[in-house]
């Protein structure tokens, strides 16, 4: 009988579900509980330096031994566990070429979560040359989420007329084999990055950065605004609007800000199981402590989709009777964003039944993404992360830009006029900002950010 592949560590590894002082899996922290930590009261044995490299050295061991097994049942069962740890530990990728690429040509046959995990491989590492498989298995995916990600496997490395013309050829064989897909959300998604050529029906010019800024969404509650470059290829900048609508700024008067990481191990597109945090608007309703161990001990904050929140959680009232629809998610967005469709990413995640999509710390070895530009920081299975530094000698958290963002977003609430609640609430909003290769930075948001305050001042009442 196969043994399971990394049991101690992969398994928990693949869901950013949801261990502060005593590390309590599951445990909530109020708002003055996050205020009066401190990041000396965090440690996390795994990260000392000797402890993580036994458990990656046993780890890649295993996964080694499971690459030499000759082909047959064995090799072809471990495959999709071998390649979750591929992705994660950002090792073995050429050794596991061979096993992803020959798997291709009988995928459909095997169940869609085994389909999933190839295919997130495949797309992540080996979309060249998996293109002579991939056009002939596309005709053979009979459920939308992975011919969804063998579409964009096949457009991943094409630019120009060719990619030009794979999109003509991939919407007609969309079309033919989901004639409903404008009621899919994997595949209406799909179906507007298929659109994204010079005649694209969505605008190509993002609407102003200030009015979206200055969205109401429901005043008295601090809003987290993720800003990512396109491509997810380098960090982030959480920035921080308080209850009154102003900008939370340090003492020197700069902004408030926290480098953030969007990306997935996987790096799909955001409707996607484990796929990149989906653009548009979530929920934060409180904040836990993680069971998952790559989190660690550092409270996250909990942030919920539309449909994951039914709506009175989501609108942040005590009650009511409304079923959820594409316009009442619209209504939270300023008039001139509303028909922005990346903006939507997130209602249609929360359609495709994405869930669990947090804000939260890392206790993975940064030094997995060495060569990475988004280094430090470490992709998840679809969360935002925040860069934190561990000491490799004792565990001890040395840094945390994520406890800095729980906390200012604790600090901000108790501020509010809701700030007696026990529980932190508010809003996230994630967006990708054009224009820019490097890093997020606040000099180029500064501008937006105080346009932003006046048009919050003079907004009606």
């Amino acid at each position: 009988m196969l043994k399971p592949l990394l049991v101690c560590l992969l398994a928990t590894l693949w869901g950013c579900a949801s261990q502060p002082p005593e590390a309590v899996p599951g445990k909530r922290h109020s708002t003055q509980e996050l205020l009066g930590y401190s990041v000396k009261d965090f440690h996390w044995q795994a990260t000392r330096a000797d402890q993580e490299q036994a458990q990656r050295e046993k780890d890649l061991q295993l996964l080694r031994e499971r690459l030499a097994l000759p082909p047959g049942e064995a090799a072809d069962a471990a495959l999709p566990e071998i390649l979750s740890a591929v992705l994660l530990y950002n090792r073995e990728i050429e050794a596991a070429r061979g096993p992803a690429l020959a798997a291709l040509p009988g995928l459909a046959a095997k169940p869609v979560d085994y389909q999933r995990n190839v295919l997130s491989a495949v797309h992540r590492f080996y979309a060249a040359e998996a293109a002579a498989q991939l056009w002939p298995l596309l005709a053979q995916l009979s459920t939308p989420r992975e011919f969804a990600i063998a579409a964009y496997a096949l457009l991943r490395p094409l630019q120009g007329a060719t990619r030009d013309a794979a999109r003509t050829q991939i919407q007609a064989r969309m079309q033919l084999q989901f004639p409903a897909w404008r009621d899919e959300p994997r595949l209406r998604a799909l179906g507007l990055a298929l659109q994204g050529g010079a005649g694209a029906a969505t605008p190509q010019v993002q609407p102003p950065l200030a009015e979206l800024l200055a969205a109401p969404l429901r005043p008295g509650l601090p809003v987290v605004f993720s800003l990512q470059r396109p491509g997810r290829e380098v960090l982030g900048l959480a920035i921080l609007r308080g209850p009154d609508g102003r900008f939370v700024r340090e003492p020197d008067g700069r902004l408030f800000q926290v480098p953030q990481l969007a990306r997935a191990l996987a790096d799909l597109p955001g409707t996607i199981t484990l796929g990149n945090t989906p653009q548009g608007l979530f929920a934060v309703r409180g904040s836990s402590t993680a069971s998952n161990p790559s989190i660690g001990p550092t409270p996250f904050l909990e942030t919920k989709l539309p449909i994951e929140a039914p709506v009175a959680e989501f609108f942040q009232v005590d009650g009511s009777d409304l079923d959820w629809s594409e316009s009442l998610y619209e209504a939270l967005l300023p008039s001139s964003w509303r028909q922005w469709a990346p903006l939507k990413e997130a209602w249609l995640a929360g359609r495709a039944g994405r869930d669990e999509i947090l804000m939260h710390g890392s206790v993975v070895n940064p030094a997995y993404y060495l060569d990475a530009p988004y280094f430090p920081a470490t992709p998840t299975a679809g969360c935002l992360t925040a860069p934190e530094q561990w000491d490799p000698s004792s565990g001890r958290l040395l840094a945390s830009g994520q406890l800095r963002l729980a906390q200012a977003f604790a600090r901000s609430f108790s501020q509010g006029p809701g700030g007696q609640d026990p529980m932190v609430k508010g809003y996230l909003l994630m967006l990708e900002l054009p224009g820019g290769s490097g890093p997020v930075r606040d000099s180029e948001l500064e501008a937006a950010v105080r346009e932003a305050e006046q048009l919050w001042l003079s907004r009606p009442r």
